[in-house]
């Protein structure tokens, strides 16, 4: 018992779906296939450990704290509230810090713990968390146990989605988000008629768990599609005509799945096609031949996949254009995502200016006045459209003013790329010559962008392992993604996120896990000797294509890229090794797939 107050230890025991529905399918259904699943406990280990420095002011009662996460404001109000003082009194700055991936998002004991310090000593205090410290306190992510059953008609159509879903919340509850948005697409990209799940948190003696890049849907992603495929070959159907089977296709969307997650846009069927395509599926039996011939198990991973980008629905975008260039500010905050060069692009292009006239100001709470920071893949769909939303308000003062700046009449005044002229004359002014005649504040925006609706990106990745029987190591050959993340702004960027996120899936999928005694619950992994990491030589180079299907939600038509390589990469990674090591008689594999566990595996299917 970790609480007094809770006996069996769960926090969270909770349905949604129809379970009555779906107890009713399964129990008229041909062919009903159970698959349980563990996706192990990991942690987010951004480049740069925890830190912070605090100031006080004790003649204005004023606090100060430089730290990063993943938005000023946010830890801004519960600090304040933590110190007892306004808000007005309480100033955060947060830098451009090395990742954040979830981890960063809460505030940590140490934060008021050097502020306090800051206070009584009356001088400034720095804080800095040693690695080891790290391994052990950092919010970590995933432990999820999920235990489905798929009922199927006779001709292989879905009929229903049972399951049940047990999160390890750790020694007490930071959030309970991970096992909510895991659950909204536990369907995946197919069409189910009806499906339920029980929703359980449970409280342990470890670190807390807390979104973790993605948060819940490569978990639930993988329970599925590592369902789908054990399906496949009890039913004896291939693994891709069943998927075809049961994708929702593009003229049922907007569609809402048995949770109530309603799908705006995709076309799942073509973004299969689409990978198998680019990654030449047709060719791979031959691959397979040649690794057979050097003593190597090689196999084909498939997994489509659909993912959720919600977060708070609250976002705010200020901005300001002056006769040397466009200020912006906003709430939400860059952990490395490359905000300032995509916000800039969303700007220059609205407001026809040059990309380098426009300068992004984000994460002190002095200059931003609001904002819900980064998190749950957000920032562009919700800053993004704020500052849309600016540009065209701020637009509209730059036409006024410029009619009374050219003597003319305001409906006679067109704008467009950068210009404002009047209509059937060679009259024209640009923003900076505008400004020059602009009253202080004329030419300026202020506005909070509310949007509930979430968005859904999805695709589909293919992967190639080749395993050594002899030694059990696995290596990636060739990685292919087909992701529909609506517009993409800047695609360098969105190639960087989606490598990224393919290595942090890969990184679970092979090596991976916070390991604890179980008797005493001692933390096993405490320094980089204990964890395992990905490196770059672990990976091959990446295969990225983007269908890109515009969600109707935005005016960008942007869904979300920060997150979309990890959600089908634990699946895509470990249905490729299982493949690979069918013909050896083996089943399946947990994570993370080591070459100790994969060896112990093919033994034990020898055996």
């Amino acid at each position: 018992r970790v609480w007094e107050d809770l006996p069996d230890n769960f926090g969270v025991d909770s349905h949604i779906g129809h379970p009555d529905e779906t107890a009713r399918a399964l129990e008229g259904a041909a062919h009903v296939i159970h698959h349980p699943v563990y996706v192990a406990r990991v942690t987010g280990i951004p480049m740069e450990p925890r830190a912070a420095l605090a100031t006080y002011d004790p003649e204005q009662d004023y606090y100060t704290l430089y730290a990063g996460g993943g938005g000023a404001w946010r830890h801004q109000t519960e600090l304040a509230l933590l110190c007892g003082v306004p808000e007005d009194r309480f100033r955060l700055v947060s830098g451009d810090v090395g990742g954040s991936y979830g981890t960063r998002n809460r505030v940590y004991p140490e934060f008021p713990l050097v502020l306090l310090a800051a206070r009584l000593l009356d001088r400034s205090v720095k804080w800095t968390a040693e690695r080891s410290e790290t391994m052990v306190s950092d919010l970590q992510g995933r432990d999820l146990i999920s235990d489905l059953s798929l009922a199927l008609d006779e001709n292989g159509k879905f009929l229903a989605l049972r399951g049940i879903n047990t999160s390890n919340t750790g020694s007490y509850p930071v959030s309970y988000a991970t096992l909510s948005k895991g659950a909204g697409i536990a369907t995946g990209p197919y069409y189910f008629p009806t499906g339920t799940l029980r929703l359980r948190a449970v409280l342990s003696n470890t670190p807390p768990t807390s979104p973790y890049r993605s948060a819940g849907r490569p978990e639930c992603i993988f329970a599925l599609e590592r369902l789908i495929d054990k399906t496949a070959r009890e039913l004896g159907i291939d693994r891709i005509e069943l998927r075809r089977r049961n994708f929702i296709r593009p003229d049922q969307l907007p569609h809402t799945n048995p949770q109530g997650m309603i799908y705006d846009s995709g076309e799942f069927e073509k973004c299969l096609d689409m990978a198998l395509v680019a990654a030449d599926y047709a060719g791979f039996e031959a691959r397979k031949a040649e690794a057979r011939t050097q003593g190597l198990c090689r196999g084909i991973g498939i997994a489509p996949y659909i993912e959720t980008s919600s977060g708070a629905p609250l976002e705010w975008a200020s901005m300001s254009i002056g006769t040397d260039g466009v200020e912006i500010w906003v709430g939400t905050q860059s952990t490395g995502q490359g905000h300032e060069t995509s916000y800039a692009q969303v700007a220059a292009d609205w407001l026809g200016v040059s990309f380098g006239d426009v300068a992004i100001r984000q994460g002190d709470t002095a200059i931003v006045k609001s904002g819900n920071g980064t998190h749950g893949g957000r920032s562009m769909r919700m800053a993004g459209t704020a500052i849309v939303l600016a540009s065209e308000q701020i637009i509209e003062k730059g036409k006024a003013l410029a009619a009374r700046v050219l003597e003319a009449a305001l409906e006679d005044i067109a704008f467009e790329a950068g210009q404002f002229t009047i209509e059937g004359t060679d009259r024209s002014l640009g923003w900076f010559e505008l400004a020059e005649h602009a009253a202080e504040d004329e030419l300026t925006a202020e506005l909070e962008n509310i949007m509930h609706e979430a968005v859904f990106p999805n695709g589909c990745h293919v992967c190639e392992v080749e395993v050594d029987p002899e030694t059990g190591t696995t290596t990636i050959a060739r990685y292919t993604a087909i992701d529909d993340v609506g517009r993409v702004i800047n695609p360098l960027i969105v190639d960087g996120q989606i490598h990224g996120g393919i290595v942090q899936g890969a990184g679970q999928a092979l090596m991976e896990r916070c390991w604890f005694d179980p008797e005493s619950g001692q933390p096993l992994c405490g320094s980089f000797m204990d964890y395992a990491l990905p490196r770059a030589d672990d990976m091959p180079s990446f295969s990225v294509t983007y269908n890109e299907v515009f969600s109707p939600q935005n005016p960008l038509g942007v869904k979300s890229g920060g997150e979309s390589g990890t959600t089908p990469a634990l699946a895509v990674i470990i249905n490729a090794i299982v493949d690979a090591l069918a013909e050896l008689g083996v089943e399946d594999m947990e994570m993370p797939a080591t070459p100790h566990r994969v060896w112990q595996a093919i033994q034990a299917a020898k055996s």
